[in-house]
């Protein structure tokens, strides 16, 4: 995405967005907002294919999904602002021993140097109440459009696909900020169409 990517949030997001984003690493991302929370689901999935295909990344695939799995337990039940920043400061400090560990695979280094590039926002969910460390939701969201496409049938080209497919995650995430997506898709026609004229 680059800097087109930023745009593109900008556009979808408003420029004055002010939530917290759930993303992948997509550098878009960062570009756009430092106010995020890196997928754990993704996350959990990289390391268990290390785990599957890297035998010295086993003890790290499971020592991330204990501590995701430790977090999860602890935030259960709610606890106050001032044990979450304990929590978010313990769950840092036990990710930094497994990222200064020594690796030899090429795979293994690339996933660390990912993990590293990402470490301020793998625990943004820790003290943000109600903040899901997963995109699942957004995902979940995007199944029924992609049902749909394969019950109507492929598109005819890929031009196609990624229209619907923008227009589908445009129309949840209005949707999602509380607007009337078809006022919305009518406000930003509008205004394309006026930048178009100009």
């Amino acid at each position: 995405m680059g800097l087109r990517g930023k745009k593109v949030l900008a556009e979808v997001l408003g420029k004055d967005f002010k939530g917290r984003i759930v993303c992948d690493g997509l550098k878009s991302y960062s570009n756009f907002s430092g106010r995020l929370q890196r997928c754990w689901a993704h996350l959990l999935r990289e390391a268990e294919w290390l785990f599957e295909h890297c035998e010295e990344a086993r003890p790290l695939y499971l020592a991330l999904k204990g501590l995701f799995g430790d977090l999860k337990a602890c935030l259960a039940g709610d606890p106050p602002a001032c044990l979450r920043r304990k929590l978010k400061a313990a769950a840092k400090r036990r990710l930094r021993y497994w990222l200064g560990k020594r690796y030899e695979s090429v795979e293994a280094m690339r996933f660390i140097r990912k993990v590293r590039n990402g470490f301020d926002h793998w625990f943004t969910f820790v003290t943000v109440v109600g903040l899901e460390p997963t995109n699942n939701r957004a995902e979940r969201a995007l199944k029924e459009p992609v049902v749909q496409r394969k019950i109507i049938g492929t598109f005819r080209n890929e031009k196609g696909t990624r229209i619907y497919e923008t227009l589908m995650s445009l129309l949840a995430t209005w949707k999602q900020q509380g607007l009337n997506p078809y006022e919305a898709m009518a406000q930003s026609l509008t205004t394309a169409w006026a930048k178009a004229d100009s």
